[in-house]
């Protein structure tokens, strides 16, 4: 790696701690260092949500995913405009009614305290494996663009993330977020000129050559809809589903928006943040249809197209900045993970009881954790931004289906509500085996914990009533 690009790496390195330390002294209370003092503004809310979900995974795989086919996996981005609706509608009021700091105090409120932590574990364990998945992806390319071990990698950056996390709380994580979704973007973009530049074709004709290679294919209405996940109806029903579950009942995403200055504020952030990642990823699957042209169809391995890209034509300089993008990609998913996981072992878990102290070293045993989980992961065949979601969506089912419960006005047995959160998960492993699109996992998971919880209650009151 060259000096200068080693150079401006460890500026962001360096600069990115620094500021976290400095903010230090402005969390007093818990609540400071959960939810920073409640007054953070929308739009910063709205490009931390982006920056932590994507992660480095987009700058990554979502290029290859249109280098070695198309562009339907925009159609998930669809979805998710539509299912950040329906979080704003159906879920952030009740957040901001009842003022919580994590989410599945509402399950506690409903339920009991049992509940409350049984579905806190949950979280716990999906953030563990799907950011684990995130962690191995920054460290790929990093080890690609700079020689380093995957070891020394993941060393560095979970360090550096855990040092400004554990100083600066939510406050830091948030305003770090916010320039780091500006600074990965503007690698995709530079990219995408970059690209342009050695592309021998005006962009017409470029746009012409992709389509007749069926490279700019949006939709997907062949085949069958239940096995396919880029198949349009799973798409589109497996965004909105998807999204209703990760920005809906998973604390990482939602403590964004509680940490606004009130529900007006939330929803823009919320919604604004679905037509964002429609922005970036229409940015990044460019990136990758301009990478397919430059190298002539030439086979790369999985997840590996954009640094390919990066050392063959990106000039000494921008490629620190782009390598830049990436490390900040993945601090910003890293960092939101510590402080989420921390949050939700506080609130859910210890049931505030911890002082601030106290918080912030349970922060850093889950950064310790999160890099050992990192270390444990290993590269797929499949492309790693897939695997991310597919975790997700084993789990998201159940939790979604609790948060609908909470909503429906039933006297309601407390031994059921655990039975059918575990049968739901339990069924996404058949679903899985019997070839069902990931896609689907969400949909159909959430739908029978309802009816087997509202089942079960309606037998036994049939029951006492025959008695």
């Amino acid at each position: 790696m060259h000096w200068i690009d080693f150079l401006i790496i460890s500026f962001f390195i360096i600069g990115f701690p620094l500021y976290g330390y400095l903010q230090r002294k402005r969390n007093k209370t818990i609540e400071d260092y959960f939810l920073g003092g409640r007054n953070i503004p929308w739009y910063v809310a709205m490009m931390s949500i982006v920056a932590t979900e994507t992660s480095v995974l987009t700058f990554i795989s979502v290029p290859g995913l249109s280098y070695s086919g198309n562009w339907t996996f925009l159609q998930l981005s669809l979805g998710y405009i539509i299912g950040r609706l329906g979080v704003s509608a159906l879920l952030l009021p009740i957040y901001f009614e009842k003022g919580v700091i994590s989410i599945y105090q509402i399950i506690g409120m409903r339920f009991n305290l049992s509940m409350q932590r049984i579905s806190s574990l949950v979280f716990l364990v999906t953030r563990l494996l799907a950011d684990g998945v995130r962690f191995l992806a920054t460290a790929v390319i990093v080890q690609i663009l700079t020689g380093w071990s995957i070891f020394t990698s993941i060393f560095i950056i979970g360090c550096t993330t855990l040092i400004y996390s554990f100083f600066g709380g939510i406050r830091s994580i948030l305003w770090i977020d916010f320039f780091q979704f500006i600074l990965y973007l503007f690698g995709g973009l530079t990219a995408i000129i970059i690209g342009l530049s050695y592309v021998e074709l005006s962009f017409f004709d470029l746009l012409s050559y992709l389509s007749s290679r069926d490279k700019l294919q949006l939709f997907e209405f062949s085949g069958n809809p239940i096995g396919n996940s880029y198949h349009f109806v799973s798409a589109l029903i497996g965004g909105i589903f998807l999204s209703l579950a990760s920005h809906g009942i998973d604390h990482m995403m939602v403590q964004r928006v509680l940490s606004t200055k009130n529900l007006i504020s939330a929803k823009k952030a919320m919604i604004g943040s679905g037509i964002l990642i429609l922005f970036q990823f229409t940015v990044f699957l460019f990136v990758g249809s301009l990478i397919f042209i430059l190298m002539g169809d030439k086979p790369i391995e999985q997840d590996r197209e954009f640094t390919t890209f990066i050392i063959e034509y990106v000039p000494v300089g921008l490629r620190g900045l782009l390598l830049a993008g990436a490390i900040s990609a993945a601090m910003s998913t890293l960092s939101s993970s510590i402080n989420s996981l921390t949050t939700s072992t506080v609130v859910d878990i210890f049931d505030k009881n911890s002082s601030l102290k106290a918080s912030k070293l349970i922060s850093l045993l889950w950064g310790i954790v999160l890099m050992i989980f990192a270390f444990l992961f290993d590269e797929t065949n499949s492309s790693l931004i897939e695997v991310g979601l597919r975790i997700a969506s084993f789990t998201y089912g159940g939790l979604l289906g609790l948060f609908f419960l909470s909503k429906i006005n039933l006297k309601i047995n407390p031994l059921y509500p655990p039975l059918g959160l575990v049968s739901s998960m339990i069924l996404v492993f058949f679903l899985d085996s019997w070839g069902f699109a990931w896609t689907w996992f969400v949909l159909i998971s959430s739908l029978a914990n309802v009816l087997l919880v509202l089942s079960l209650q309606q037998v036994e009151n049939l029951l006492i009533f025959k008695s």
